[in-house]
């Protein structure tokens, strides 16, 4: 099984909004195979606590607006690590240091990257 279209899309949305907010190191991953509930896990890092907030926030107003709903928020108060649930698409924004602590990359190391189709740079 493979993240569907729209899965890919509303990925595609969360990216571009990490990105206009200085987001660094975005990495989109196909959960498919190890979660049946969920699609696609987004990454994004922040530089401190009010970039985190401020990158979460303009990820849930964009994706909202293109009509997927934010079902579930955890840690947009603390800034240090956002997870945004819109079903099919786990957003998770970390602040630099707790992204490393948790390495969510390593353990989903076997899953598909989804490739993003803005430019990321990574020098944000």
């Amino acid at each position: 099984m493979t993240a569907t279209p729209r899965s890919i899309e509303i990925t595609q949305i969360a990216a571009a909004a990490a990105d206009s907010k200085q987001a660094a190191d975005l990495v989109a991953l196909d959960v498919t195979g190890p979660l049946p509930l969920t699609d696609i896990f987004l990454m994004a890092s922040g530089r401190n606590e009010p970039n985190v907030r401020a990158i979460a926030e303009e990820i849930i107003e964009k994706v909202e607006e293109f009509g997927a709903p934010l079902l579930r928020r955890e840690g947009l108060s603390e800034g240090r690590w956002v997870l945004l649930d819109f079903g099919d698409v786990i957003v998770h924004v970390f602040h630099d240091e707790d992204r490393m602590f948790y390495s969510l990359e390593r353990l989903w190391k076997d899953c598909p990257v989804v490739p993003l189709s803005i430019s990321v740079d990574q020098a944000h």
